[in-house]
């Protein structure tokens, strides 16, 4: 069964007041990761992986080696890392769940000092890539930063948060200043209620 492009949870406008504009989510979420979906499925067609759960694919095409296989691994990646990253968003979420904050200072010191590590990763991704918040392998949290599509799954480890930093992610909004684009998802962009949620259940 192919692979759709999963609905945005909320309207393409509804995050414009918080920093990311409808401009933005119409070419992000209805080109750009549309295109990972479709090619995808190309890819996938009688192959090994049709019929497999995506996470299956990225983590069973992840450095195979095979030329088709990375171009597996790359679109299949990124139809995950959107697919979360849009439910990891969303209007009016600011405030953080009390348990969520009691792990983050217990693991960083502060939220703050989480706020800065995690926008450091971010800014410091040469090139496309991520930046993640994630319960490691021995149950800490960690920042991280992949590149490219790479994520989580690839080590298994259990991503929270994650950020987009391709430059198509903020060039509309917020052009060259992807430190900026950091700061304002981490302030008024990120939905900590499913955040909380995921760590929870990890």
């Amino acid at each position: 069964m192919a692979f759709e492009l999963p609905d945005l949870p909320y309207a393409h406008d509804a995050l414009a007041d918080a920093g990311m504009s409808k401009e933005t989510l119409e070419y992000h979420h209805d080109l750009h990761h549309k295109a990972y979906v479709d090619n995808g499925n190309k890819l996938i067609a009688g192959t090994e992986w049709e019929g497999k759960t995506l996470e299956e694919i990225v983590k069973g095409t992840y450095q195979s080696g095979a030329v088709a296989q990375n171009g597996i691994f790359n679109n299949a990646s990124q139809h995950w890392n959107h697919a979360q990253f849009w439910e990891m968003m969303g209007p009016g979420k600011g405030a953080m769940p009390g348990e969520l904050e009691a792990r983050i200072v217990d693991g960083f010191g502060s939220v703050d000092a989480f706020k800065e590590q995690f926008a450091a990763a971010g800014a410091g991704q040469f090139g496309s890539g991520w930046a993640w918040l994630v319960v490691d392998t021995d149950g800490t949290l960690k920042v991280t930063k992949t590149e490219n599509g790479v994520n989580p799954l690839c080590f298994n480890q259990t991503a929270l948060l994650g950020c987009d930093v391709w430059e198509h992610s903020y060039y509309i909004d917020f052009r060259n200043k992807r430190p900026a684009y950091l700061t304002n998802f981490l302030d008024n962009l990120v939905n900590w209620e499913n955040v909380a949620e995921r760590l929870a259940s990890a």
